[in-house]
Protein backbone atom coordinates (compact mmCIF):
# COMPACT_ATOMS: atom_id res chain seq x y z
CA UNK A 1 0.00 0.00 0.00
CA UNK A 2 1.75 3.50 -0.88
CA UNK A 3 0.29 6.70 0.65
CA UNK A 4 -1.51 9.50 -0.62
CA UNK A 5 -2.09 13.16 -0.78
CA UNK A 6 -4.28 16.02 -1.84
CA UNK A 7 -3.57 19.85 -0.70
CA UNK A 8 -5.99 21.07 1.87
CA UNK A 9 -4.63 24.37 3.15
CA UNK A 10 -5.15 25.23 6.41
CA UNK A 11 -4.55 28.64 8.08
CA UNK A 12 -3.32 26.25 11.16
CA UNK A 13 -0.19 25.35 9.22
CA UNK A 14 1.64 29.00 8.77
CA UNK A 15 4.82 27.48 10.63
CA UNK A 16 6.69 24.84 8.96
CA UNK A 17 6.31 21.35 10.65
CA UNK A 18 8.12 17.78 9.96
CA UNK A 19 6.12 14.73 10.87
CA UNK A 20 7.79 11.85 10.93
CA UNK A 21 5.08 8.67 10.45
CA UNK A 22 5.95 5.36 11.13
CA UNK A 23 3.81 2.27 9.46
CA UNK A 24 3.58 -1.29 8.64
CA UNK A 25 5.01 -0.40 5.30
CA UNK A 26 7.97 1.71 6.61
CA UNK A 27 8.44 5.58 7.34
CA UNK A 28 6.82 8.46 5.75
CA UNK A 29 8.13 12.15 6.37
CA UNK A 30 5.33 14.57 6.28
CA UNK A 31 5.65 18.22 5.92
CA UNK A 32 3.21 21.49 5.66
CA UNK A 33 6.04 23.42 3.57
CA UNK A 34 3.61 25.88 1.38
CA UNK A 35 0.52 25.59 3.58
CA UNK A 36 -0.66 21.72 2.83
CA UNK A 37 0.15 18.41 4.19
CA UNK A 38 1.91 16.35 1.69
CA UNK A 39 4.72 13.43 2.20
CA UNK A 40 8.14 14.33 1.19
CA UNK A 41 9.77 10.79 1.73
CA UNK A 42 9.22 7.45 2.12
CA UNK A 43 12.13 4.87 3.31
CA UNK A 44 12.65 1.60 4.93
CA UNK A 45 9.69 -0.75 2.82
CA UNK A 46 8.40 -2.88 3.53
CA UNK A 47 9.43 -2.93 7.54
CA UNK A 48 7.31 -2.44 10.30
CA UNK A 49 8.60 0.68 12.30
CA UNK A 50 8.07 -0.31 16.32
CA UNK A 51 9.30 2.88 17.76
CA UNK A 52 11.28 6.23 16.28
CA UNK A 53 13.89 8.34 18.28
CA UNK A 54 15.02 12.32 17.30
CA UNK A 55 18.77 12.93 17.90
CA UNK A 56 18.30 16.35 20.60
CA UNK A 57 18.68 19.54 18.76
CA UNK A 58 19.07 17.54 15.48
CA UNK A 59 16.08 17.88 13.24
CA UNK A 60 16.87 15.53 10.54
CA UNK A 61 18.60 13.38 12.70
CA UNK A 62 16.58 10.28 13.48
CA UNK A 63 16.86 6.61 14.39
CA UNK A 64 14.26 3.86 13.84
CA UNK A 65 13.64 0.30 14.77
CA UNK A 66 12.51 -2.20 12.43
CA UNK A 67 10.83 -5.40 13.47
CA UNK A 68 13.12 -7.52 11.53
CA UNK A 69 16.50 -5.64 10.52
CA UNK A 70 17.65 -3.72 13.60
CA UNK A 71 17.72 -0.28 13.52
CA UNK A 72 18.55 2.52 11.02
CA UNK A 73 19.48 6.19 11.15
CA UNK A 74 19.36 8.96 8.60
CA UNK A 75 20.98 12.22 9.21
CA UNK A 76 18.78 14.27 6.43
CA UNK A 77 15.01 13.85 7.45
CA UNK A 78 14.30 10.37 5.82
CA UNK A 79 15.55 11.55 2.49
CA UNK A 80 18.17 8.23 2.84
CA UNK A 81 18.49 5.56 5.52
CA UNK A 82 21.77 3.25 6.48
CA UNK A 83 22.29 0.82 9.37
CA UNK A 84 24.68 1.83 11.31
CA UNK A 85 26.11 -1.10 12.56
CA UNK A 86 25.31 -3.11 9.07
CA UNK A 87 27.53 -5.99 9.17
CA UNK A 88 27.73 -6.85 13.04
CA UNK A 89 26.54 -8.11 15.87
CA UNK A 90 23.56 -5.99 17.08
CA UNK A 91 19.92 -5.89 17.89
CA UNK A 92 17.34 -7.64 15.07
CA UNK A 93 13.90 -7.37 15.62
CA UNK A 94 13.28 -4.15 17.78
CA UNK A 95 10.73 -3.40 19.24
CA UNK A 96 11.44 0.12 21.38
CA UNK A 97 14.44 2.63 21.66
CA UNK A 98 15.59 4.81 24.40
CA UNK A 99 18.37 7.71 24.42
CA UNK A 100 19.73 8.71 27.44
CA UNK A 101 20.88 11.86 28.35
CA UNK A 102 24.50 10.57 27.52
CA UNK A 103 24.08 9.74 24.27
CA UNK A 104 23.76 6.10 24.86
CA UNK A 105 21.23 4.08 22.97
CA UNK A 106 19.11 1.56 24.08
CA UNK A 107 17.51 -1.13 21.93
CA UNK A 108 14.67 -4.01 23.46
CA UNK A 109 14.19 -6.97 21.33
CA UNK A 110 11.64 -9.92 20.24
CA UNK A 111 12.77 -12.21 22.06
CA UNK A 112 13.45 -10.57 24.76
CA UNK A 113 16.94 -8.84 24.65
CA UNK A 114 17.98 -5.23 25.62
CA UNK A 115 20.98 -3.99 23.51
CA UNK A 116 22.91 -0.95 24.24
CA UNK A 117 25.14 1.55 21.86
CA UNK A 118 27.99 4.05 22.89
CA UNK A 119 28.14 5.31 19.10
CA UNK A 120 25.42 5.90 17.58
CA UNK A 121 24.22 2.75 16.61
CA UNK A 122 27.65 2.07 14.89
CA UNK A 123 28.34 -0.86 17.65
CA UNK A 124 26.18 -2.82 20.40
CA UNK A 125 26.80 -4.47 23.38
CA UNK A 126 24.72 -6.87 24.67
CA UNK A 127 22.89 -6.33 28.32
CA UNK A 128 22.46 -10.37 28.96
CA UNK A 129 21.96 -9.77 32.43
CA UNK A 130 17.85 -9.52 31.48
CA UNK A 131 18.44 -12.68 31.72
CA UNK A 132 19.82 -13.17 35.27
CA UNK A 133 16.42 -12.40 36.14
CA UNK A 134 14.52 -15.93 36.39
CA UNK A 135 11.10 -14.22 36.01
CA UNK A 136 12.07 -13.74 32.70
CA UNK A 137 12.07 -17.40 31.10
CA UNK A 138 8.94 -17.54 31.90
CA UNK A 139 7.53 -14.76 30.48
CA UNK A 140 5.23 -15.80 27.52
CA UNK A 141 3.36 -14.23 24.90
CA UNK A 142 -0.39 -15.02 23.96
CA UNK A 143 -0.10 -15.38 20.01
CA UNK A 144 2.37 -17.87 19.11
CA UNK A 145 3.68 -16.14 15.66
CA UNK A 146 5.04 -13.60 18.31
CA UNK A 147 7.34 -14.31 20.86
CA UNK A 148 7.64 -12.79 24.05
CA UNK A 149 9.75 -9.31 23.98
CA UNK A 150 10.83 -6.42 25.53
CA UNK A 151 7.93 -3.80 24.91
CA UNK A 152 9.28 -0.47 26.26
CA UNK A 153 12.28 1.23 28.04
CA UNK A 154 12.55 4.19 30.32
CA UNK A 155 15.71 5.45 31.80
CA UNK A 156 15.95 7.97 35.12
CA UNK A 157 17.43 11.14 33.68
CA UNK A 158 18.85 11.97 37.10
CA UNK A 159 21.45 9.55 37.03
CA UNK A 160 21.17 7.03 33.64
CA UNK A 161 21.53 3.91 35.93
CA UNK A 162 18.05 3.00 36.55
CA UNK A 163 16.56 1.52 33.76
CA UNK A 164 13.17 0.42 33.55
CA UNK A 165 11.77 -2.04 30.94
CA UNK A 166 7.93 -3.42 30.40
CA UNK A 167 7.72 -7.10 29.24
CA UNK A 168 5.46 -8.68 27.06
CA UNK A 169 3.32 -10.38 28.91
CA UNK A 170 5.43 -9.84 31.83
CA UNK A 171 5.31 -7.38 34.20
CA UNK A 172 8.30 -4.55 34.47
CA UNK A 173 12.12 -5.11 35.14
CA UNK A 174 14.03 -2.30 36.93
CA UNK A 175 17.90 -2.04 37.40
CA UNK A 176 19.46 0.45 39.62
CA UNK A 177 23.22 -0.11 38.32
CA UNK A 178 22.54 0.49 34.66
CA UNK A 179 21.27 -3.05 33.45
CA UNK A 180 24.08 -5.14 36.31
CA UNK A 181 21.08 -6.27 38.33
CA UNK A 182 17.57 -6.47 38.07
CA UNK A 183 14.47 -6.85 39.80
CA UNK A 184 10.62 -7.50 38.83
CA UNK A 185 7.63 -4.96 39.39
CA UNK A 186 4.47 -6.47 39.98
CA UNK A 187 3.16 -5.27 43.27
CA UNK A 188 -0.98 -4.71 42.05
CA UNK A 189 0.14 -4.14 37.92
CA UNK A 190 -1.69 -5.28 34.95
CA UNK A 191 1.47 -7.72 33.32
CA UNK A 192 0.53 -6.47 30.11
CA UNK A 193 3.02 -3.42 29.95
CA UNK A 194 3.27 -1.34 26.94
CA UNK A 195 4.46 2.20 27.96
CA UNK A 196 6.49 3.83 30.66
CA UNK A 197 6.01 7.16 31.49
CA UNK A 198 8.15 8.70 33.67
CA UNK A 199 7.56 12.36 35.13
CA UNK A 200 10.75 14.05 34.36
CA UNK A 201 10.69 16.60 37.45
CA UNK A 202 10.27 13.21 39.69
CA UNK A 203 10.98 10.02 37.74
CA UNK A 204 9.80 8.07 40.85
CA UNK A 205 6.55 8.97 39.48
CA UNK A 206 5.43 7.15 36.46
CA UNK A 207 1.94 6.03 34.75
CA UNK A 208 2.08 3.24 32.63
CA UNK A 209 -0.14 2.07 29.78
CA UNK A 210 -1.21 -1.78 29.94
CA UNK A 211 -2.55 -4.12 27.44
CA UNK A 212 -5.25 -4.78 30.30
CA UNK A 213 -4.42 -9.13 30.22
CA UNK A 214 -5.10 -8.81 33.78
CA UNK A 215 -7.94 -6.89 34.16
CA UNK A 216 -9.92 -8.86 31.48
CA UNK A 217 -8.71 -11.87 33.66
CA UNK A 218 -10.27 -10.61 36.98
CA UNK A 219 -6.48 -10.96 38.60
CA UNK A 220 -5.81 -7.05 38.68
CA UNK A 221 -8.24 -4.20 40.30
CA UNK A 222 -7.31 -1.61 37.62
CA UNK A 223 -8.18 -1.82 34.05
CA UNK A 224 -5.83 0.10 31.38
CA UNK A 225 -3.93 2.72 32.99
CA UNK A 226 -1.41 2.20 36.59
CA UNK A 227 0.54 5.30 38.29
CA UNK A 228 2.99 4.87 41.07
CA UNK A 229 4.85 7.48 43.47
CA UNK A 230 7.63 5.31 44.80
CA UNK A 231 9.81 4.24 41.58
CA UNK A 232 7.47 0.50 40.82
CA UNK A 233 7.12 -0.28 44.16
CA UNK A 234 3.39 -0.39 44.41
CA UNK A 235 0.96 0.47 42.02
CA UNK A 236 -2.46 2.17 42.11
CA UNK A 237 -4.98 1.69 39.22
CA UNK A 238 -5.88 5.27 37.18
CA UNK A 239 -8.57 5.78 34.44
CA UNK A 240 -11.47 3.91 35.73
CA UNK A 241 -13.36 6.55 34.55
CA UNK A 242 -13.72 4.33 31.61
CA UNK A 243 -14.51 0.56 30.97
CA UNK A 244 -12.13 0.02 28.09
CA UNK A 245 -9.22 -2.22 29.06
CA UNK A 246 -6.37 -1.54 26.56
CA UNK A 247 -4.20 1.47 25.89
CA UNK A 248 -1.22 2.28 24.02
CA UNK A 249 0.19 5.33 23.76
CA UNK A 250 0.65 7.50 26.22
CA UNK A 251 2.67 10.97 26.29
CA UNK A 252 3.60 13.84 28.19
CA UNK A 253 2.92 17.73 27.66
CA UNK A 254 6.60 18.99 27.05
CA UNK A 255 5.67 21.69 29.17
CA UNK A 256 3.66 20.49 31.99
CA UNK A 257 4.63 17.46 33.19
CA UNK A 258 1.20 17.13 34.92
CA UNK A 259 -0.70 16.50 31.48
CA UNK A 260 -0.47 13.16 29.77
CA UNK A 261 -2.46 12.01 27.25
CA UNK A 262 -3.75 8.50 26.23
CA UNK A 263 -6.29 6.27 23.88
CA UNK A 264 -8.18 3.59 24.94
CA UNK A 265 -9.99 0.54 23.36
CA UNK A 266 -11.90 -2.63 24.62
CA UNK A 267 -10.29 -5.91 24.79
CA UNK A 268 -7.37 -6.26 22.40
CA UNK A 269 -6.79 -6.10 19.28
CA UNK A 270 -8.80 -9.27 18.14
CA UNK A 271 -12.13 -7.95 19.38
CA UNK A 272 -11.68 -5.04 17.20
CA UNK A 273 -14.14 -6.33 14.64
CA UNK A 274 -17.93 -5.42 13.68
CA UNK A 275 -19.84 -3.72 14.75
CA UNK A 276 -18.55 -2.21 17.62
CA UNK A 277 -14.63 -2.38 16.39
CA UNK A 278 -12.47 -0.71 18.83
CA UNK A 279 -14.26 1.81 20.80
CA UNK A 280 -11.51 3.71 21.32
CA UNK A 281 -11.13 6.71 22.81
CA UNK A 282 -8.14 9.77 23.39
CA UNK A 283 -8.30 10.73 26.72
CA UNK A 284 -6.03 13.66 28.44
CA UNK A 285 -5.05 14.11 32.54
CA UNK A 286 -4.17 17.59 34.32
CA UNK A 287 -3.52 16.22 37.13
CA UNK A 288 0.02 13.83 36.86
CA UNK A 289 -2.26 10.57 35.75
CA UNK A 290 -5.00 10.86 38.78
CA UNK A 291 -8.17 11.52 36.73
CA UNK A 292 -8.63 11.47 33.12
CA UNK A 293 -11.59 12.62 30.69
CA UNK A 294 -12.25 11.91 27.62
CA UNK A 295 -11.29 14.58 24.16
CA UNK A 296 -14.58 14.34 21.61
CA UNK A 297 -13.42 17.56 19.37
CA UNK A 298 -13.98 16.02 15.89
CA UNK A 299 -12.93 12.51 16.34
CA UNK A 300 -16.48 10.90 16.25
CA UNK A 301 -15.72 9.23 13.19
CA UNK A 302 -12.16 7.61 14.75
CA UNK A 303 -14.00 5.60 18.17
CA UNK A 304 -14.19 2.31 15.09
CA UNK A 305 -10.86 2.74 14.82
CA UNK A 306 -7.40 3.41 17.46
CA UNK A 307 -4.95 5.94 17.92
CA UNK A 308 -1.83 3.63 17.77
CA UNK A 309 0.34 7.05 18.21
CA UNK A 310 0.41 10.37 19.95
CA UNK A 311 3.04 12.81 19.35
CA UNK A 312 3.80 16.80 20.81
CA UNK A 313 5.08 19.22 18.08
CA UNK A 314 7.31 21.04 21.33
CA UNK A 315 8.23 24.07 19.24
CA UNK A 316 4.60 24.64 19.48
CA UNK A 317 3.38 22.63 22.34
CA UNK A 318 -0.58 23.47 22.12
CA UNK A 319 0.12 21.07 18.39
CA UNK A 320 -0.46 17.82 18.84
CA UNK A 321 -1.00 14.57 16.08
CA UNK A 322 -2.39 11.32 15.98
CA UNK A 323 -1.82 8.48 14.18
CA UNK A 324 -4.80 5.72 13.62
CA UNK A 325 -4.46 1.99 12.52
CA UNK A 326 -6.33 3.11 9.47
CA UNK A 327 -3.78 5.11 7.72
CA UNK A 328 -5.38 8.51 9.05
CA UNK A 329 -3.47 11.18 11.05
CA UNK A 330 -5.76 13.60 12.79
CA UNK A 331 -3.87 16.96 14.51
CA UNK A 332 -5.15 19.70 16.77
CA UNK A 333 -3.94 23.15 17.62
CA UNK A 334 -5.67 23.65 21.09
CA UNK A 335 -4.42 20.64 23.42
CA UNK A 336 -6.94 18.36 22.03
CA UNK A 337 -9.70 20.40 22.57
CA UNK A 338 -10.63 20.38 18.30
CA UNK A 339 -9.23 18.08 16.04
CA UNK A 340 -8.97 17.96 12.45
CA UNK A 341 -8.07 15.33 10.22
CA UNK A 342 -4.98 15.93 7.63
CA UNK A 343 -5.72 14.86 3.89
CA UNK A 344 -3.02 12.80 3.45
CA UNK A 345 -3.86 8.27 3.60
CA UNK A 346 -0.61 5.89 4.59
CA UNK A 347 -0.26 2.41 5.51
CA UNK A 348 -1.85 1.93 9.09
CA UNK A 349 0.40 4.04 11.72
CA UNK A 350 2.81 2.81 14.22
CA UNK A 351 5.11 5.58 15.40
CA UNK A 352 4.83 9.69 15.18
CA UNK A 353 7.43 12.22 15.98
CA UNK A 354 7.64 15.70 15.62
CA UNK A 355 11.00 17.56 14.47
CA UNK A 356 12.43 19.86 16.80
Amino acid sequence: MGASSRNTPGKEDTVETKLYVGTEEGLFSLSNAGGSWQVKEQGLQPWEIADLVQVPGSSNEVFAATRGDGVWFTADGGATWRKPCYGKRGPGKVHCLELDGSGQLYAGCEPIDLFVSSDMGQSWRLIDSVWSEPWVAEVSYPNKKVEPHLRDLAIDPRNGTTIYAGLQVGYMLKSKDGGSSWKVLNQDLDPDVHVINLNPHNPDTMVVATGGDGARRGETKGRALYRTDDGGESWTPVGLEFEQTYSQPLIRHPKDPNVLYSALAVGNQSRWKAPKFADSAIIRSTDGGRHWERLDGGLSETSTGFAEALAFDEQQPERMFAGFRNGEVYMTESCGESWRKLDVKLPSITRLAVAA
